[in-house]
C-alpha cells in the first residue's frame, strides 16, 4: 500500500495497528468507534462472554443495519425515479397542448 500509515484504534480496550492512506485515517478512526460502540452495547446487554463471540454479533447486527439502510436508499431512488416519469409525463403533456395552442 503506497504512502500508507499505521493508524492504532481501540476496540473494546484492545488496540489494533491497521495500515491505511493519509485521507482514510478519519473514516478509519470513526469505523473504529462505531464499532467499539456497538460491541460494548452487545457486551453490556448480554450474558455474551469472549471477544469473538462478541465481534460476531457485532458484525451481524452492523451488516443487519447496513442492509435495511440500502433497501431504504433503494426504496427511495425507486420512488425518486417514479416521480420524475410521473413530471415527465405531465410536462410532455403540457407542451404538447402549448404547441397545440401556437398553431
Amino acid at each position: 500500500m503506497n504512502n500508507a500509515q499505521t493508524v492504532t484504534v481501540s476496540i473494546l480496550d484492545k488496540d489494533y495497528q491497521v495500515s491505511c492512506k493519509p485521507e482514510e485515517v478519519a473514516a478509519l478512526q470513526q469505523s473504529a468507534r462505531y464499532v467499539d460502540q456497538k460491541m460494548r452495547e452487545i457486551k453490556s446487554g448480554s450474558a455474551i462472554l469472549g471477544l469473538d463471540r462478541i465481534a460476531v454479533m457485532a458484525a451481524l447486527n452492523i451488516a443487519n443495519d447496513y442492509i435495511n439502510e440500502n433497501q431504504k436508499s433503494e426504496n427511495v431512488i425507486i420512488s425518486q425515479a417514479d416521480e420524475i416519469t410521473n413530471l415527465t409525463g405531465k410536462l410532455d403533456q403540457a407542451l404538447v397542448r402549448l404547441k397545440s395552442i401556437n398553431r
